[in-house]
């Protein structure tokens, strides 16, 4: 397999190595900083360090499109037109409506992986970044099915766990639980420096709910502000529903309210446990096999449906009639109850469904 990476950061980066080392995939590597470029090959994130995007993308079955998100729908653009008729292109931005809305391509999978370090640059890629990280993948209605499950399969081999969602739940999504946070994280920084500053004397040093809860403070303004502003009407959201209920707090203890101030804790405290168990139940995989007809969209309409149930796709198969009019699409999921689920909401679309 060949795949190419445009853009050799952390993301990028990581993605090389992973491919290279898991796969055994030959990748070559463009970044639009020479430098960059070079840290990647010596890193051995890249076979090749291509002089342009197209030589990167040359004969590539897969490109990777990784960048600050003001950039990447010019980029993505750039590589389609590159790319062959069989090559699948995907980014890794985290926001998803502007990109998604703008290019219309069955070759173009919009993806996001939900994975990271304090510290960008290749220097810091890693192999196992993405080792059981959600990538999240937004195929639409003209979404090639048969590359849609290449980049599916090629995620998995990586370590990910691809989930199917629509753009606008995604955006709205990653606003509360990724870039509200942020603006929090920034916006206690300012508060602390601020009490610092004003105090009589110097104050002890900071404490480890501090540390952890401004981890992300100041992350890079290339990459942020474009994620900001891209996101902006739901992000403006999130931020005015945290001030309401910081606003509901402030007047529990304006009044002294120890029992509204006991239930806010501990419901926090069953919420948060709840947000991080996983989704996907325990259990062996099971095999939902789907007869569905040959056309677009078709690929898309099952992963997006299971998706919005909270039933993830850990793998699946195309398998077309020899006379290409229709087929039967393999889904495996974990667990006997996740696997009923699925082939229940499969017959709720109106195609045959059953468990192998």
């Amino acid at each position: 397999m060949r795949i190419a990476v445009l853009g050799v950061g952390l993301i990028g980066g990581s993605v090389g190595l992973a491919a290279r080392q898991r796969l055994g995939a030959t990748v070559a590597g463009y970044d639009p900083d020479p430098s960059a470029l070079s840290r990647a090959a010596e890193r051995g994130a890249v076979d090749e360090a291509a002089t342009d995007p197209a030589a990167a993308v040359g004969g590539a079955e897969v490109v990777f499109v990784a960048g600050p998100v003001g950039v990447l729908p010019q980029a993505v653009g750039t590589a389609l037109q590159m790319a062959g008729p069989e090559c699948v292109v995907t980014d890794v931005g985290s926001t998803k409506r502007g990109i998604v809305s703008r290019i219309e391509d069955p070759r173009f999978v919009g993806g996001h992986p939900l994975a990271g370090a304090a510290s960008s640059g290749v220097e810091h890629a890693r192999a196992d970044l993405f080792e059981g990280a959600t990538w999240y993948l937004t195929p639409v209605a003209g979404t090639s099915g048969i590359l849609y499950e290449r980049l599916h399969r090629l995620l998995r081999a990586i370590g990910a766990r691809p989930a199917a969602i629509d753009p606008e739940t995604h955006d709205v999504l990653l606003a509360a639980v990724s870039h509200l946070p942020h603006v929090l994280a920034n916006t206690l920084v300012e508060q602390a420096t601020q009490a610092l500053a004003s105090g009589p004397e110097r104050l002890p040093a900071t404490g480890p709910s501090f540390r952890d809860a401004t981890r992300v403070a100041g992350a890079s303004s290339a990459i942020w502000t474009d994620i900001y502003l891209s996101n902006a009407d739901a992000l403006a959201r999130q931020i005015d529903a945290a001030v309401s209920r910081l606003e509901a707090v402030s007047q529990a203890l304006r009044r002294g309210d120890a029992a509204w101030i006991v239930d806010w804790n501990e419901r926090a405290a069953g919420q948060r446990a709840r947000l991080m168990e996983g989704q996907i139940g325990a259990g062996p995989l099971r095999e939902v096999r789907a007869s569905v007809p040959n056309r677009p969209g078709v690929v898309a309409q099952l992963a997006l449906e299971l998706g919005r149930a909270g039933v993830n796709i850990v793998d699946l198969a195309l398998h077309p009639a020899p006379d290409m009019s229709e087929g039967v699409i393999a889904l495996w999921v974990s667990g006997q109850e996740a696997a009923q689920r699925a082939a229940e909401l499969v017959r709720g679309l109106g195609y045959a469904a059953a468990l192998a």
